[in-house]
């Protein structure tokens, strides 16, 4: 156990260490956001600063509550949701007016990028041409069309509500979809309308109708700088840096970005750094560089720069939340089991948390910490390794013999060393089986850390959920598979010594 908190320790310093003096840039979770994510990284880099991007912290809500938390100093967002998701604004706000609107709270927003990625709904081509389907308002004369809409789009006030309300469409609470999940669902026909980003790159290939907006609600979405306004002082070289990429990144342009990483293959890095191989080519009077499908492999992706880091991320996430669950979870275990009155409310509590979905508790939790990342997730992680590690040490003090403690009694031993000589020694391999059971559940649970920028092998299954890729799912799934078996074979081993040790010292 020493050795378990040790490491918990040591881990937590090499992270907590390594985040000085770090500019930290946020993404949504989905490809273009992911892309842009780099590019701010890989600037900030260029210009001499230290800088990390942690990717996929999830919907606008999550990535401004980073913002304003400051686990993060800046993200790629859109005028259009800047006025209507986090200033409730409505039409197309000048950027002066947003940044008049965003001043008192701390942020400002700059450097317009150069592209417009407005929200639209499709269909497949085949199907709107057979029915007749140009527009949105066309939608509303056949109410029998499936719809599938991202779960942000539907909860957005610039997204179904008010686009039902302005169209008057008759159809019911679509069915909500991740987003690069409703490409294969609408090819299929599984639905029959789903919402896109005009920059999307699957639109063309999918062979997609994209209904025009006949009566204007989307505001325009132009992509800028969201950042807190401490930023420029405080890394004023990254800053210059920064705002250098206004105008440099044009509808086309970001597509192709896309494309790069939906279409052909490449990694959210490798699609990001297509952007600086441009500029260099287009200072030196060359051509920009053709896109090659270069599928990944799973060995490639398994192994990939990023596995190191992921791997220490996902071991800080499991041991740290583990010992804290050994150091609160064996106390409340012999309290259980000791004081008859709290017994059954502890081990009822315990049980109840283990109920609770992740992602709701994990949205409790940041609303309760005002916080994203890290610190969540391990509160979170700890949470749910109670339950193994109470039951099973009330069960394992309950379980001991009566004459062994009358033994003890008869020894003339005090409640104190009754329970740390003979009852915690006699219940340890039940309280051991316990621990292993927690750790190798944490591993598995740990993935959904990912979702709330906490890293770890969840990071790699939440991009193959934006890119609709099984290989990086799949390279996500295998690293905490296998560190699941080797911590219950560590426990199993950790075990067995323990029961030499015992068998010898009967001997």
């Amino acid at each position: 156990m020493r050795a378990l908190l040790a490491l918990a320790a040591a881990l937590v310093a090499t992270v907590v260490g390594a985040q000085t003096d770090t500019l930290k840039v946020g993404s949504k979770r989905f490809t273009e956001s992911y892309i842009l994510g780099e590019i701010l990284r890989e600037t900030v880099v260029r210009a001499g600063v230290k800088a990390e991007h942690r990717p996929g912290l999830g919907n606008t809500g999550i990535v401004f509550a980073a913002l304003k938390g400051g686990a993060i100093d800046a993200y790629a967002e859109y005028t259009g949701t800047i006025a209507r998701e986090i200033l409730k604004l409505d039409g197309n706000v000048p950027l002066d007016e947003i940044n008049r609107r965003l001043a008192p709270m701390g942020f400002g927003v700059a450097a317009p990028l150069g592209f417009n990625n407005t929200y639209a709904l499709a269909m497949r081509e085949e199907q709107a041409a057979k029915l007749g389907i140009r527009t949105v308002s066309d939608l509303g004369r056949h109410p029998s069309l499936r719809l599938g809409l991202t779960q942000e789009f539907i909860g957005r006030a610039d997204g179904w509500p008010g686009l039902k309300a302005a169209y008057g469409l008759p159809f019911a609470t679509p069915t909500g979809i991740d987003h690069g999940l409703a490409y294969d669902a609408l090819a299929s026909g599984k639905i029959d309308v789903k919402d896109i980003y005009s920059t999307d790159a699957k639109i063309e290939r999918f062979q997609l109708r994209v209904l025009e907006d006949d009566r204007g609600f989307f505001p325009k979405y132009e992509a800028v700088l969201l950042y807190r306004l401490d930023l420029p002082q405080r890394f004023p070289a990254a800053w210059q840096a920064l705002v250098g990429l206004e105008g440099k990144i044009d509808a086309r342009r970001m597509i192709r970005l896309n494309a790069a990483a939906e279409l052909e293959g490449k990694s959210f890095e490798q699609a990001a750094a297509l952007y600086f191989d441009d500029d260099a080519r287009a200072r030196a009077g060359e051509p920009a560089r053709q896109g090659v499908a270069t599928p990944r492999t799973l060995l490639g992706a398994l192994f990939g720069p990023d596995f190191w880091r992921l791997t220490r991320e996902h071991l800080v996430l499991v041991a740290v939340s583990l010992a804290a669950a050994v150091l609160i979870g064996v106390p409340l275990g012999v309290l259980a089991a000791k004081v008859r009155a709290v017994g059954q409310p502890i081990l009822a509590t315990v049980g109840v948390i283990q109920t609770i979905p992740s992602l709701a508790l994990l949205a409790f939790l940041i609303a309760a910490l005002g916080r994203i990342g890290t610190v969540p997730a391990l509160v979170a992680l700890f949470l749910y390794a109670l339950l193994p590690i109470v039951r099973n040490t009330h069960a394992g003090i309950e379980g001991i013999r009566p004459g062994m403690r009358q033994a003890a009694l008869a020894l003339g031993l005090g409640a104190r060393d009754r329970m740390l000589s003979v009852e915690l020694p006699l219940a340890t391999p039940t309280i051991l089986a316990g621990v292993k059971t927690s750790a190798v559940i944490n591993v598995g649970t740990a993935t959904i850390a990912a979702f709330i920028g906490a890293g770890g092998y969840g990071e790699r299954i939440v991009q193959g959920l934006a890119l609709n890729d099984h290989t990086i799912l799949i390279a996500g799934a295998l690293p905490a598979a296998a560190l699941a078996l080797l911590m219950q074979g560590a426990f199993e081993l950790a075990e067995r010594r323990s029961a030499w040790r015992r068998a010898s010292g009967d001997r």
